[in-house]
This record gives C-alpha cells, sequence and structure tokens, in this order.
C-alpha cells in the first residue's frame, strides 16, 4: 500500500519534521521516518528545543560537562543543540547528497530569539553557529523581521544556508525574497560560487486563521473561516513563481544559483472543526516545503489525500483577500501583530529553557 506521506514527493514538495530531540535520533524513529515516509529535513525552534531539553534526562549529563566551561547559560543551551543538530544532519547526509546535490536533507537551527530586531547580533550569531555546527546540510534560522532582512542578506553573502522564519505578510515575503538574491549577487560579487547555498522562506499558516476567523465569524462570514492563510499562501507562491522567473533571477540560475523555495510553517490545524490534515493538503505543489509536527505526519499517513492542489483556486483566493478588504479587515495589522507575538512566543519558552537548564547545572 502506497503511504500517503511519501505521495507528497511525488509532487514535488519535500516533507521536513518539525521536531527534534535525542530520542528520536538514537531510537532510529528519525531514521525510519526518512526511509518510510520520505521526511526529507527536520527545523527546530526555541520551543521544541525547550520541550525536549526539559521533558527528558538525555541531556543532563551533558549539561553538566558543558557547563564547566560555557561563559553562559545561552552557550550552554547552544552546544546542547548543535550536538543534535550535527547527529540529525548526518542522518540526512545522504538525502543531501542524492541527486542534485543540495536539493534537500536540511537541519534547521535557529539563532537566539533575544536577536529579532538585531541585524548585526543576528548576523555574527548566525555566522557563529554555522562555522560550530560545521555541516554542509545545515540551515541557520533568521527571523524575517524588518531588521532580520539585512542579516538575511549578509548571511547569504557569506555563504550561509538560511531558513527565513515567521513569515505572516505577503509584502514581508517578497522583500526576503530580495534579500536573498541581493545576498546572492554579493557573494557571487566577492568571487565565489553560489551552487552551494540554499535557503527556504518559511510563511507561517494557521496562526494567520486562529486571529482573523473569529472577526469572520463576528461578521457572518463563515465560508471565509479557515480560508485567507490557505489564500495568503498561495498568493506568496504567486509571487515566488513572479521573482524566480525574471531576467535578473535566470542571470544567477545561470551561475547555478538555488530559488529560495517557500516553506509551509505552522501546518498544524489549531481549530478542532478543521479536518486535521487540512493545511498540508491545501499546498502540496512543486518546489515547495511544508515542516510538518510529528502528530500531523502520522494523521496523514493515516488518511492524508496526496494531490497537486497548490495552483488550484488562484481567483479564488484573491477574491477571499479581497474581501477581507472589503469587510475592513486589515490583514498587513494583523500579520505584523502576528510576526510582534511571534517574537515573544520564542522568547518565553527560551527564558524558560534557559531557566531549566540553569537548574539542572545546580544539582549537577
Amino acid at each position: 500500500m502506497a503511504n500517503n506521506v511519501k505521495q507528497i514527493h511525488d509532487f514535488g514538495q519535500s516533507i521536513w519534521l518539525d521536531f527534534i530531540d535525542r530520542e528520536i535520533i538514537s531510537s532510529g524513529k528519525l531514521q525510519k521516518l526518512i526511509d518510510e515516509d520520505g521526511v526529507r529535513g527536520v527545523t527546530s525552534n526555541p520551543a521544541i528545543f525547550e520541550k525536549a531539553i526539559t521533558s527528558s534526562s538525555d541531556y543532563d549529563a551533558d549539561i553538566k560537562t558543558l557547563g564547566a566551561t560555557a561563559k553562559t547559560t545561552e552557550e550552554l543551551f547552544f552546544g546542547l543543540a548543535i550536538k543534535d543538530i550535527q547527529a540529525a544532519a548526518d542522518l540526512f547526509s545522504g538525502v543531501y547528497n542524492e541527486g542534485i546535490k543540495g536539493s534537500d536533507g536540511y537541519v534547521s537551527l535557529e539563532v537566539s530569539p533575544f536577536l529579532a530586531l538585531d541585524a548585526e547580533g543576528t548576523a555574527k550569531q548566525a555566522e557563529l553557529l554555522w562555522k560550530q555546527v560545521d555541516r554542509e546540510n545545515v540551515m541557520i534560522k533568521i527571523p524575517g523581521t524588518k531588521p532580520g532582512l539585512k542579516a538575511i542578506r549578509q548571511s547569504i553573502a557569506k555563504g550561509i544556508n538560511i531558513n527565513v522564519t515567521l513569515l505572516f505578510g505577503l509584502e514581508r515575503y517578497e522583500e526576503v525574497t530580495e534579500a536573498y538574491i541581493s545576498g546572492l549577487e554579493d557573494h557571487l560579487a566577492a568571487g565565489h560560487n553560489i551552487e552551494h547555498i540554499s535557503s527556504v522562506a518559511s510563511f507561517f499558516l494557521s496562526r494567520i486563521d486562529v486571529v482573523v476567523d473569529p472577526l469572520l465569524q463576528e461578521k457572518g462570514e463563515n465560508g471565509l473561516v479557515g480560508e485567507v492563510a490557505i489564500a495568503s499562501a498561495k498568493k506568496a507562491y504567486e509571487i515566488y513563481k513572479r521573482v524566480f522567473s525574471t531576467d535578473r533571477w535566470k542571470a544567477l540560475a545561470a551561475k547555478g544559483g538555488k530559488p529560495q523555495r517557500l516553506l509551509w510553517a505552522s501546518t498544524g490545524s489549531k481549530n478542532p472543526a478543521f479536518k486535521d490534515t487540512k493545511y498540508v493538503e491545501a499546498l502540496i505543489g512543486p518546489d515547495t516545503v511544508d515542516t510538518v509536527p510529528l502528530e500531523t505526519i502520522d494523521a496523514f499517513r493515516d488518511h492524508g489525500i496526496a494531490a497537486d492542489t497548490l495552483m488550484l483556486g488562484l481567483d479564488q483566493a484573491t477574491e477571499t483577500l479581497g474581501r477581507l478588504k472589503a469587510l475592513g479587515i486589515d490583514l498587513d495589522k494583523i500579520t505584523q501583530d502576528l510576526e510582534d507575538e511571534g517574537i515573544e512566543k520564542f522568547n518565553k519558552p527560551f527564558e524558560k529553557l534557559l531557566k531549566a537548564i540553569e537548574d539542572q547545572k545546580a544539582k549537577a
């Protein structure tokens, strides 16, 4: 019987796992996801690491060892995280090297969320983490905030693979593509090759609907409930197709430049009234990535429907966003608020994580 998750790859989309901990690596579960489900990468974030480190004793010995030399708790955390990222990257090296090298097989590690509005600090830490992980198939995650744009361009210009995270709005997404393309041009102008550089732009989905849907229900527009995030993603894909077909892009492609793929994030359904595979099913299409929590992978394997859906209903997506505007719902403001909240949502678990590491270190 065909594996529903693996079938998604037939339509040109890569499934990455939005989760990491030591148990999934050491137990062989991650290898099984690669072999049986065709999972082709991993993403992590501060909340994922907070859960991994605080809910397991797997990190206790390393906390004790690293704690003896680490100058700060944050440095200690990155020591723990880098070990996991390296182990996962090694597992995905086969995927990274198959077919066209570097098409897939990436593992993402995020800079400190405390740096989300600090361009220079972000760029500096991105370069440090890149060197410390020391794997071709790592991506450093940088938030797509306004200051983040500068850090993204600088990092790409240094030849670092970047996963741009925390994207909600279409205007900001287009600015991210500009930062990527400019970074490649900078790297090329400095006399380097660009074939090895890869990047994704992570567009967050379900959180948009969590905010917009109650506003629609208040206005009696129940037909649009659960549709705005998907409509935004489809419009983002239109931008992707346009940006990466220009003469400017073709000049970079001729030198080996890889398009910065769109990555769908926050794809677990937060509304229990929705099908649990809703966001995955609606946005399957070529040259994209979907990063999916374990429970959503399990659900899709069980009852998900793999089909080429991304380019369907583009006119309807335009109408949906137009209708939103007519109703007086300001999507630009909502997406900016979500970005601001997103920074806070990563800061809080990071603070909790650092406190837990400090407590564990004190016990050691």
